[in-house]
């Protein structure tokens, strides 16, 4: 994975590009299990949210990090 992503001069760092990828994803999947209902089974909303962006996240910094296990 490169350190950084360079946008016309600014240095972003390429987690924090990760990190913001996440946060959209992460914000249409919870408008999709909100419709679906899905919520109802889930015992602490905010704690579902959380776990399943820092998931999100792992999984997208994994893919890009292109490292066999």
């Amino acid at each position: 994975m490169r350190p950084e992503i360079d946008l016309y001069g600014v240095f972003v760092p390429t987690l924090a590009a990760i990190a913001v990828v996440a946060f959209f994803l992460n914000s249409i999947l919870r408008r999709i299990l909100a419709f679906t209902g899905f919520y109802r089974l889930v015992w602490h909303r905010p704690l579902f949210d959380t776990a399943m962006y820092f998931c999100l996240l792992g999984a997208l910094a994994l893919s890009l990090n292109k490292v066999s296990l």
